[in-house]
């Protein structure tokens, strides 16, 4: 078993008061701990994967702020308080100062996490 909390979650993702900070869990999950300030526009970065979207699934909590999710059958909003499914097909826009903690299969989400690095150079 393993347990992780954010401050000793490595950070994967800084720049420009983005924060993603990630951990392999066990049992082919990762956690991220996210922070994106309001107008974080993450389908810049998303261009060139299918569709222009994020192909991982993510479930998680969204802690603080309202998040729009933009997909293929029209955009979602999400609140602080929510638990959430992302089914792969998204990118994210913050309306608000957003925080959220979310748990992905390992694999994918490393080739998106990789993809959208390479993307902010």
């Amino acid at each position: 078993m393993t347990a992780t909390t954010r401050d000793d979650t490595p950070v994967a993702i800084e720049g420009g008061g983005v924060e993603l900070r990630m951990r392999d869990v066990g049992g082919d999950m990762t956690v991220a701990f996210a922070r994106l300030p309001q107008g974080t526009d993450m389908a810049p970065v998303l261009t060139g994967m299918p569709d222009g979207l994020c192909p991982c699934p993510h479930w998680g909590y969204l802690f603080k702020g309202r998040l729009k999710m933009r997909t293929a059958s029209g955009d979602e909003i999400y609140e602080a308080g929510e638990a959430f499914y992302w089914a792969p097909g998204h990118a994210p826009e913050a309306l608000e100062d957003c925080e959220y903690i979310d748990f992905s299969p390992t694999k994918e989400f490393h080739e998106v996490i990789d993809y959208v690095k390479a993307q902010m150079g």
